[in-house]
């Protein structure tokens, strides 16, 4: 009895400080991406090229968040952790030192937009290790009952995260380091999680005790020996509903500040604020979905991909069509409210469509595609720069045809469906591996 009290109390800590991991890494993208049009536009950037400064950093992530995630099965799930908020700090340390020289006009805009592209990379080569070891750490300590809500519970965090981001970027606009100001305090927080997590995070893995999975070469995740976990008809369908949420997603958060700072015929930086409280709004639905309604209506993948793709769909329609600001901030909202659905729909989807050995393999495949998926946003705002509503348009038809794909794909339609008496097994398989770790 004593060790599983003891046992809850450390799962409670473990998951207070990962939540914590999780806030400050969307706080500071979220944040970061707020303040990014009016960057662009104050140093003279292309509005796509300001969108394609993610590019290089989602590539990175995408090809190497499941080489972390095998790391994390042979080294432990915190050394990673720590090993991607250390980066994510470097990378936005060295981005505010870019964006100041542009601010300053020490380079020519292409100069700044390249050492940006580069700064930003560094976050996707070495950020991306966090986030498969997170969910690989929780994913150990949940029963497959409990996994839906726990991963529900971590997108929450990033739900807040990305609420107050574009709150707080603002206030630290300050005399002398201008629109930079956010990364420094960003980078400053990330740094203080960093410290927590060394000393407060419990770690039972210990190199060299216990059986470990053979080491694989770094290589393209959909090539080679990563490629089977890849290709399994299990995990598959989830990974392609999961990529074109996402990318569908990114493409409209990242076209918004540009279409309110047109909307509105403002200078980037008096749009600042409607930008934000727009981001906000949509940032405080998809917290209402993943910490409220999921909750509520105790609702599994399976209804989650359903209602939330179909919620996104309306959203984007309404912006697209949106007569004044007002109707914009709403549209996004509704879309944001559908994403705040689905995401974890297909997270803990994926979880639970694999066993208890794959669960890290899964973890880097979801975060691979959600990185991949910031590569087609310029796509988008070359497209919105020819025809306004076009990209949210694209988006709905996207969507529908998400709906159309989740009603009908036989393991998405079967996800919340499994036999009591193999998730038990399962379930106990995950516990004892907990204690090998």
């Amino acid at each position: 009895m004593t060790g599983d009290i003891q046992n809850g109390r450390a799962n409670r800590r473990a998951f207070a400080i990962l939540f914590g991991v999780s806030v400050a890494t969307a706080l500071g993208n979220t944040g970061m991406l707020s303040v990014l049009p009016a960057i662009g536009r104050e140093i003279g950037i292309p509005d796509a090229l300001v969108a394609g400064i993610f590019s290089l950093s989602a590539v990175l992530w995408a090809v190497t968040s499941p080489f972390w995630a095998r790391q994390s099965d042979l080294r432990g799930r915190k050394p990673l952790i720590m090993l991607g908020l250390a980066g994510f700090a470097l990378s936005m340390t060295l981005c505010a030192i870019v964006v100041s020289a542009g601010l300053h006009h020490l380079a020519p805009p292409m100069v700044i937009f390249v050492l940006f592209l580069l700064a930003r990379a560094l976050f996707g080569g070495f950020g991306s290790a966090a986030n498969p070891a997170t969910q690989a750490y929780l994913a150990e300590r949940t029963s497959r009952e409990e996994r839906t809500q726990t991963m529900a519970s971590l997108a929450g965090a990033f739900g807040l995260g990305t609420v107050v981001g574009p709150l707080l970027a603002p206030l630290f606009v300050l005399p002398g380091v201008g629109l930079a100001g956010p990364m420094v305090a960003f980078a400053a927080l990330a740094a203080v999680m960093l410290a927590v997590v060394h000393r407060g995070l419990p770690e039972t893995f210990k190199p060299g005790h216990g059986d470990t999975p053979p080491r694989r070469r770094l290589g393209l995740p959909w090539r080679g020996e990563g490629a089977a976990l890849w290709k399994d008809p299990r995990l598959k369908p989830f990974l392609i509903f999961g990529f074109l949420v996402a990318s569908c997603q990114t493409a409209q958060t990242q076209t918004l500040g540009f279409l309110i700072i047109d909307k509105l015929g403002l200078s980037p930086i008096k749009a600042q604020g409607f930008i934000t409280l727009a981001m906000a709004a949509g940032a405080v639905a998809g917290l209402l979905a993943q910490w409220g309604l999921i909750r509520m209506f105790r609702m599994g993948p399976r209804e989650l991909m359903r209602w939330g793709v179909a919620a996104a769909a309306l959203g984007n329609i309404v912006v697209a069509f949106a007569p004044d600001y007002a109707a914009v901030a709403i549209g996004y909202a509704i879309a944001s409210l559908g994403y705040g659905f689905a995401r974890p729909g297909f997270t803990a989807g994926a979880s639970l469509s694999v066993e208890a050995k794959d669960q890290a393999g899964a973890a880097g495949a979801i975060a691979a595609i959600n990185g991949l998926n910031v590569v087609v946003a310029p796509l988008f705002v070359l497209l919105y720069e020819k025809i306004g509503w076009a990209p949210f348009v694209l988006n709905t038809a996207i969507l529908v045809g998400l709906l159309v794909y989740a009603l009908r794909q036989v393991m998405l339609r079967s996800v919340n469906q499994g036999d009591a008496d193999e998730e038990a097994a399962i379930a106990g398989l995950e516990r004892s591996d907990e204690g090998g770790v």
